[in-house]
């Protein structure tokens, strides 16, 4: 894994909007309609080839594919292992998040932001575990490696990430009805998932775990204290360390953050309550939310919790709450106050939340302002390396 040794070096969480034409195919392959397999290949190719050139030009260091063949940055996996089945949604089913704190705290603002956006039905939901757990998916993420390994192959570039959905995420968020216990259920996951993570680290590329529920895990269940969410917490550790068991430390990230919701967000968990389960999670490098106005002052954590001396942090120094773009200066600044305590060498700068977590159109944050937030960021770290490395 590169890291900061001359420079700060860029990156992001992931997840970048789709086109149009890629879109309608995930959209039809999520209904389970039919779509044609050369079809697909070709959109997903030309969008991966369009990402990575714009992450390039925008002077990103550290690139990935933008999730663009993924309905989701979790549900694609559920095509690459055994045992789960698709249901078709009832209709109108309510919106997961609304037994969420934020949902019963701000009711009004939540029914004017989803008014008109509630499912129809008829589409297929994420899937339930109904039989043995298996990998399958050898192919889908060879065809991932290969697919971004070639787009990028002579061109000037720091590293390369793939995303990969943590055990634990889909071990809380998809139905179990075949395992006896939710252990065996997490393990079975893990075993399985470990494969994907292996093939993505033997082809020479990063891995990047994702796991956003460790975080939200308290917001989205109101009657957990911050001791019982912290107790909860540090066993998805325990399952997050058993998937990646004997692969290589250094070729490992982890990225957790509060989710996409862009509302007011004042009953989510403070990072000072779990930061030392986050830092237990056996990856060089961890991802995390740090620029959003609720927890942009929560660097002051790591005066307090210092990181272990090989532990890199990618703070999220531009956000997916907010479509104002942040100034080179003040995103400067953030990567300074990580710098000053634990080392410039140690940051790398990076972005909150994926700004397209899912397939949709209705982004919260459009495409367009998403790649004015990158371009800020390279100049922003551009800004921090003067000051960092002045001779």
């Amino acid at each position: 894994m590169k890291t900061s040794q001359e420079r700060v070096l860029t990156t992001h969480s992931g997840s970048i909007g789709r086109p149009a034409v890629l879109l309608d195919l995930l959209r039809r392959k999520e209904s389970d309609e039919f779509v044609d397999g050369a079809a697909f290949d070709t959109a997903a190719g030309d969008a991966v080839r369009d990402v990575i050139d714009r992450q390039l030009a925008s002077g990103i260091d550290v690139i990935n594919d933008g999730e663009q063949a993924r309905p989701s940055f979790h549900s694609y996996v559920l095509e690459r292992l055994t045992g789960f089945e698709r249901r078709p949604s009832p209709p109108n089913q309510p919106n997961p998040r609304a037994a969420s704190r934020e949902y019963i705290a701000f009711p009004d603002f939540y029914a004017d932001k989803t008014r008109g956006a509630g499912p129809e039905g008829g589409t297929l939901d994420d899937g339930n575990c109904v039989g043995p757990i298996t990998y399958r998916g050898h192919e889908a993420v060879l065809a991932d490696i290969e697919r971004i390994r070639s787009l990028i192959a002579g061109r000037p570039h720091e590293d390369v990430f793939i995303c990969a959905i943590a055990p634990s995420y889909i071990a809380t968020t998809v139905p179990n009805e075949y395992y006896k216990t939710e252990e065996e259920y997490e393990q079975a996951l893990a075993d399985a998932l470990h494969e994907e993570y292996r093939a993505i680290i033997d082809a020479g590329v990063v891995l990047q775990i994702d796991d956003p529920r460790l975080l939200t895990y308290y917001t989205f269940t109101p009657d957990v204290s911050v001791e019982e969410a912290r107790r909860w917490a540090e066993k998805r550790v325990d399952a997050i360390n058993y998937s990646i068991r004997d692969l290589p430390k250094d070729m490992i990230r982890f990225h957790t953050c509060y989710s996409i919701d862009v509302g007011p967000r004042i009953h989510e968990l403070e990072l000072k309550h779990i930061v030392d389960t986050l830092l237990r999670v056996d990856a060089r490098a961890l991802s995390f939310e740090a620029s959003n106005p609720r927890h942009e002052h929560e660097y002051h954590v790591f005066e307090e919790h210092r990181p272990p001396a090989d532990k890199i942090l990618i703070p999220g120094v531009i956000t997916h709450t907010t479509n104002l773009v942040e100034h080179p200066e003040l995103i400067a600044e953030r990567i300074e106050r990580y710098a000053r305590i634990v080392g410039r060498e140690n940051v790398m700068a990076g972005n909150d939340c994926g700004f397209a977590a899912r397939a949709v159109r209705d982004y919260d944050i459009h495409p367009t302002v998403a790649w004015a937030k990158f371009e800020a960021l390279t100049e922003g770290a551009r800004i921090a390396t003067s000051r960092l490395w002045r001779r």
